[in-house]
């Protein structure tokens, strides 16, 4: 067996132990992870061959394993399917922060697997495996140029703090991830409740010194047990190929990019680069093979691929140097000037609440679909399972792009901008007890040029004001690019970027929230971190254009719709004793269906707190069966006077409706202050008269009496009559 290092650290204080030289020793690198009693086994690995693909395939992965929890997968399978939204999430997580430090060229594939093996609730088994996924890099032969680290800092009670526990992230004002070197932050995830830029700033920095420790605690382990990185042969441009193109292309590609409209400017690149193919596709390659000249294709597709990648080059480098040096962005704008807007609610005549929002070519069509508690979402991992009653869903189609494309089940792209859309929002949205619906967000981009999940979150604000629904202020989301000098110095941060300058850019930054802060923050970079002036700064225009934008949607609606749209829904809420929720049920469901059925199938939420809702799109029927329930398990309180209806008469008394399904005796002792010889003297049969509870037997029978009512009438009478004597007369 191999020896055991065994590494320490308090984190957060809490114990951190990573242990090298057990487990998974055919890895590339590997370690495990014990954060307080949570439990992840990092590995990397990768290709020594260069992949033939003009990208980096890495590929990151945290995977749950529920025996970590002691839970037993549900399903017909009963073991763990494909990946949930938290893993996928995850994933992207840390995947983000580890791409940046591969060096430039490098092709090799790399895969990095972080697999949950004990969970424990108070030590975040996210922030173990982004930890872990470093920590295997850094001591494999893989050459990466970490190490990285990331922490969740919340602020609870005023007080910044480091990986807080589910039960301060409950009462805290912040949610936020961030991850970065030694040097500087380079991913930022983050929710918050109406946190202002100064702040933000403040928690970025204090989690970054963190970040900064636990890079200081790699390197120790580096030290100790790291292997020597194997050398790569990066992938560079054939300098002579790049002249040749340049000198043929350069020129027409420069014009083409300066076109304003993408889809016009898209074209006019595609015919350069098809016209530039085409010309140095007819270059010939001869290669000897056997004492025979052949036409050498291989060395053809490399030629072509060197071309292509000049052809790319040159469009990245012009476009960098627009706006760095000549302030110019693609379409004319200046560097902090936000696209064309429009907007309009009420667009879908059947749906619950909808709105289209355009922002230049990106627009966004949000949904709202407000359901009963009962369509609340099942959140079954690793955690406590727990209910979601707030979702937010984005779909991506090709057509928005003007492509053609897969279509299937969500990509990771797909339910990380859903993810960010539903954390922006989720701070707005009103509590169970002001709104007991489950609210479902749908935003399906019709057009993408650029921001998209922050015209999801605007188009979601606007469909949920036309919904009705309460939310505590409108919010908005811009996203942020910035493009880097080569000497990392002069930069310059763009407002409202567009996909041309997010792709070649070096930063997407998106931030959401209302005027009066931030509810969502999410940071994208392709070098290897930004400073905190750089922070700052955009954090600073982003919120003059979250203002801009907010300003134009209040233009749209300014209030939220008083009503529920005439399709939806209708709650009406009351509160029963819990130990009579058997009752509403009944054996096997019996009494709750043929009640749902009676009301022309209402939803009846039953709640263990004895929280009673029922829905239907009727108000009427929504609150004549809520009364009915009410009446199905009211109790009769001994001492109350009722107001009832004489339902049947008898030689011995009369019977009296107090409320439906509840029926009392009041014997003909009892029927009036005087002797009753029968019944029928006093009352009749459909009379209302005033009755008394003065018993309930063990059967739930009641015994009433008027003649007691009637005294207690009187007594009243005669104090109110003594009461008026006692004024003093006007003279």
């Amino acid at each position: 067996m191999s020896e055991v290092k065994r590494f320490e650290y308090n984190w957060a204080g809490r114990p951190l132990v990573i242990e090298i030289g057990e487990v998974a020793k055919q890895a590339g690198g590997s370690c495990m992870v014990t954060y307080g009693e949570s439990t992840v086994l990092s590995a990397a690995v990768s290709n020594n061959v260069a992949s033939t693909a003009d990208f980096f395939p890495l590929m990151v992965l945290y995977q749950e394993k529920l025996y970590a929890a002691g839970k037993i997968p549900g399903g017909f399978l009963r073991r763990e399917g494909r990946p949930s939204e938290h893993e996928t999430l995850v994933s992207r997580l840390i995947d983000r922060p580890i791409r940046p430090l591969f060096a430039d060229g490098f092709r090799n594939e790399v895969q990095v697997i972080n697999t949950v093996l004990s969970s424990d609730p108070d030590c975040s088994t996210a922030m173990a495996a982004m930890l872990g996924s470093s920590i295997a890099l850094m001591i494999s032969d893989i050459p990466f140029e970490g190490p990285i680290a990331g922490v969740v800092v919340g602020k609870v009670n005023g007080e910044l703090v480091i990986n807080p526990t589910p039960e301060q992230l409950e009462v805290s004002e912040l949610n936020l991830t961030v991850a970065g070197t030694h040097t500087a932050i380079n991913m930022v995830e983050a929710g918050a409740k109406f946190v202002s830029e100064d702040d933000m700033w403040e928690a970025l920095k204090f989690g970054h010194a963190e970040i900064q420790k636990l890079c200081d605690f790699q390197k120790e382990i580096v030290a100790a047990c790291g292997k020597e990185k194997y050398q790569v042969e990066l992938f560079e441009l054939d300098k002579d190929i790049e002249a040749e193109v340049k000198a043929y292309a350069e020129e027409k590609l420069v014009k083409a990019i300066r076109i304003e409209d993408k889809l016009e400017r898209y074209a006019a690149i595609d015919a350069v680069n098809e016209e530039t193919i085409a010309h140095f596709d007819e270059k010939v390659f001869i290669t000897e093979l056997g004492g025979i000249k052949v036409i050498d294709t291989e060395a053809k597709k490399l030629y072509l691929k060197h071309v292509q990648y000049t052809l790319d080059e040159i469009l990245h480098g012009e476009v960098r140097r627009m706006i760095a040096v000549d302030k110019i962005r693609p379409d004319g704008r200046k560097v902090d000037e936000i696209r064309p807007l429009s907007s309009r609610v009420d667009v879908l005549p059947r749906v619950h609440g909808s709105a289209l929002f355009t922002r230049g070519q990106t627009q966004s069509l949000g949904t709202v679909t407000l359901g009963s508690l009962v369509d609340s979402q099942i959140i079954d991992g690793l955690g406590v399972e727990s209910n979601k009653r707030f979702m937010l869903h984005y779909n991506f189609p090709q057509f928005s792009v003007g492509e053609t494309g897969r279509y299937g089940s969500p990509g990771r792209r797909e339910i990380g901008h859903g993810a960010l859309g539903e954390r922006a929002l989720s701070y707005v949205i009103p509590s169970e007890d002001e709104f007991p619906y489950t609210i479902r967000v749908v935003s399906e981009i019709l057009e993408s040029n650029g921001s998209s999940s922050q015209a999801t979150i605007c188009s979601g604000t606007l469909a949920l004001m036309a919904a009705g629904v309460p939310i505590k202020a409108p919010v908005a989301g811009i996203a942020m690019g910035l493009i880097m000098d080569k000497n990392e110095k002069d930069y310059t941060i763009l407002t409202d970027i567009q996909g041309m300058e997010d792709h070649l850019g070096d930063m997407d930054f998106k931030v959401a929230g209302t005027k009066e802060g931030i509810t969502a923050l999410q940071m994208d970079i392709k070098i290897r971190g930004i400073t905190y002036q750089i922070l700052k700064e955009a954090l600073e225009q982003a919120k003059k254009g979250r203002i801009e934008i907010l300003d134009h949607m209040n233009e749209t609606i300014s209030e939220v719709r008083p009503e529920l749209s005439k399709y939806a829904p209708k709650v009406v809420t009351a509160k029963i004793n819990p130990d009579k929720i058997k009752d509403v049920i009944g054996a096997g469901g019996k009494t709750i269906n043929a009640t749902i059925e009676k009301f022309d199938n209402v939803k009846i939420d039953l709640e263990q707190d004895g929280r009673l809702l029922v829905m239907h799109s009727n108000m009427d029927t929504a609150k004549a069966c809520l009364e009915y329930i009410i009446n199905s398990v009211r109790e009769a309180e001994v001492g109350t006077i009722y107001t009832g209806k004489v339902t049947r008469v008898e030689k011995y008394g009369v019977f009296v409706e107090l409320w439906p399904g509840a029926e009392g005796l009041c014997h003909i002792s009892k029927l009036a202050l005087e002797r009753v010889e029968k019944p029928e003297d006093v009352v009749s049969l459909n009379d209302e008269i005033i009755v008394k509870c003065i018993g309930v037997n063990d059967k739930g029978q009641i015994d009433l009496s008027r003649k007691d009512a009637l005294k207690d009438a009187q007594k009243r009478f005669e104090k109110k009559e003594e009461v008026n004597s006692e004024e003093p007369k006007a003279e």
